[in-house]
């Protein structure tokens, strides 16, 4: 009887924690359902709504239907997030598996060239290449300087500029999604194809890259419905063609203050998303957009997609003989390293040519600059517009760090300690406003916040703020607590401790490292963060992107490189802290 007493001692403690361990969620349900699910619901209720008469009425839906520029519009979004996907998978993906190939201690250094410009602002990243590919920009500069084109190009205001910034913007995203896949992947697969008497280039692409596919599609998803919402990019580096529809519900709520018509470009948008989000499902689940592993599925769509996918990797297998046949080994074991330095270029170049620009002493944007000085820091550091929003940037991010820091370390700890079958539909639902376009989160909030009187407040950009930094620090804190050794939580139960004991004094303290990465996540997503700040600010609670927002729009001038530069060294030095804490000893245990 003894020992049945003993033996139960562990089992109660365990019960202690996990049954009940759901509840550590609710807060961020309801917070999710509040300022997250119902804004959106709201919103596309509206599309629904007559304007006039308040009456039900699909008015909305059949003037998007009835009208060409609409149609266009529509047609154009999704042919440049499908072209964005692609580009950004075919630079991607080399990358990926380049980086995954490397010792770990050296794939983390080298990640950070890609994980700086990940986290930039896409503001910053768009003025980059506006001095790049302006008609007085590096590019036609030096051609024209040497002699090269007798005039310049046109690089910027079409299709072909709008395409390099998305690119440029996604390729980082793609390359983060697909690595944890590709680190998974065992190498002896290839190597036991290679010694049945497959080629290497043919064992690559018959094993590795069929085993890759679900980061491959992960990563497109991702990249495309992103790219749905884009509106930065297109309306700086494109022109009236390549009008994307983010820009006309900025236009129809900001200018027109048409709800129903905003709501029904918004529910078209959404519509995209989650069709694409149900396809991919179906085919590899959603769990390896985490960095889960792919499930295995039966039916039509994931055979048909195979099937396809086969036809592309044997196509691709051939096509690599041949190129080895012409090009000879050497030459082919040296391309891999080469491109890949060249995205690395790509991708981390633009935003450092901003810095010699900010140091300019001309009154215009120029490169090279004619002489150098710090005027144009002065102007920024002496303006109370500039100092204001960047202090109140400050406060609105660490706020918000601290609240989906919590948010997202509950939630994490929930998941963790909980073996319900709810736990992969609670991981989706907090991953949704990652999945869910900006643009739709952000006009629904506007919507809530105006009958709330949370617009040009700082509480209302916190709230903003905090729903899409929480999928960040979801994932961060979840990959922390799968290497966490839940014995000690049950030792320190069977001890005597109660959970808030526990949590206090074991669990907290061990992944630090990893709640330390995901409040600087968090911090940086909220600094950056353009799409709220445009309606939620009001014009009056301005943040620092959102005043660049304002002066891009009027007119480019030295003191934006200026501010490029403060918000480039602010964003590289909480990504290297973040990094560091993460890749501690405390974090992984």
């Amino acid at each position: 009887m003894s020992a049945v007493k003993i033996g139960s001692a562990p089992a109660r403690a365990m019960s202690r924690l996990r049954p009940n361990a759901l509840w550590l969620a609710a807060p961020g349900l309801l917070f999710l359902a509040v300022f997250f699910v119902w804004p959106v619901a709201q919103l596309l209720g509206l599309s629904a709504v007559d304007p006039d008469s308040g009456a039900l009425s699909a008015s909305s839906y059949q003037r998007i239907a009835a009208t060409d520029v609409y149609l266009r519009v529509l047609g154009i979004t999704f042919r440049i997030a499908g072209w964005t996907a692609l580009w950004s998978l075919l630079v991607a993906y080399p990358l990926a598996y380049w980086l995954a190939r490397l010792p770990d201690m050296f794939r983390g250094r080298m990640l950070l060239f890609v994980m700086v410009p990940f986290w930039t602002s896409y503001l910053v990243k768009t003025f980059a290449w506006m001095l790049i590919l302006g008609r007085t920009g590096v590019i036609n500069s030096l051609l024209t300087g040497a002699g090269v084109a007798d005039q310049p190009l046109s690089l910027i205001n079409n299709q072909f500029g709008v395409m390099v910034g998305m690119v440029h913007a996604m390729v980082p995203l793609a390359v983060m999604t697909m690595l944890p896949v590709m680190t998974g992947i065992d190498r002896r697969l290839v190597q036991a194809a290679q010694t049945l008497g497959a080629a290497p280039v043919r064992a690559f692409w018959l094993v590795y890259f069929k085993l890759s596919l679900p980061g491959v599609a992960a990563a497109g998803l991702l990249v495309f419905i992103s790219s749905l919402g884009f509106f930065i990019v297109p309306a700086f580096l494109g022109g009236r063609q390549e009008t994307m529809l983010a820009q006309l519900i900025i236009t129809q709520v900001q200018e027109l203050l048409n709800w129903s018509f905003a709501g029904a470009l918004s529910a078209m948008m959404l519509a995209a998303a989650l069709v694409s989000c149900v396809v991919y499902d179906r085919v590899f689940g959603l769990s390896t957009i985490a960095g889960g592993a792919a499930q295995v599925g039966t039916g039509r769509i994931r055979d048909l997609g195979l099937a396809i996918l086969s036809v592309v990797a044997g196509a691709a297998a051939k096509l690599a003989d041949v190129v080895r046949a012409v090009l000879g080994k050497t030459i082919c074991a040296r391309l891999l390293p080469g491109f890949c330095w060249l995205v690395i270029a790509f991708l981390v170049l633009p935003t450092l040519l901003v810095i010699p620009i900010a140091f300019t002493s001309s009154q215009f944007l120029q490169f090279p600059p004619p002489g150098y000085g710090l005027s144009w820091f002065e102007t920024y550091f002496s303006s109370p517009l500039w100092i204001q929003a960047t202090i109140r940037s400050f406060i609105v991010a660490f706020v918000t760090a601290l609240a989906a820091t919590a948010i997202g370390g509950f939630t994490a700890l929930a998941l963790a300690n909980s073996r319900t079958r709810w736990g992969g539909l609670i991981f989706a639902f907090f991953l949704a406003p990652m999945i869910v376009p900006r643009i739709v989160i952000a006009v629904g909030l506007f919507y809530l916040f105006a009958r709330m009187g949370l617009i040009a407040t700082d509480v209302g950009l916190v709230i903003g703020h905090t729903v899409l930094a929480i999928p960040f620090t979801l994932v961060t804190i979840a990959a922390v607590l799968k290497t966490y050794d839940q014995r000690l939580d049950q030792a320190a139960a069977t001890l005597g401790a109660n959970r808030v004991r526990t949590l206090t004094g074991i669990t907290i303290p061990l992944v630090k490292g990893g709640l330390v990465a995901a409040f600087l996540f968090a911090f940086i997503t909220s600094f950056d963060e353009l799409t709220i700040a445009i309606f939620v600010s009001g014009g009056i609670k301005t943040t620092l992107p959102k005043q660049m927002w304002d002066d891009m729009i009027l007119q480019l001038n030295p003191t934006l490189a200026a501010v490029s530069v403060v918000v480039l060294v602010i964003v590289t030095a909480m990504l290297l802290v973040a990094e560091r804490f993460r890749s501690s000893p405390s974090s992984r245990s």
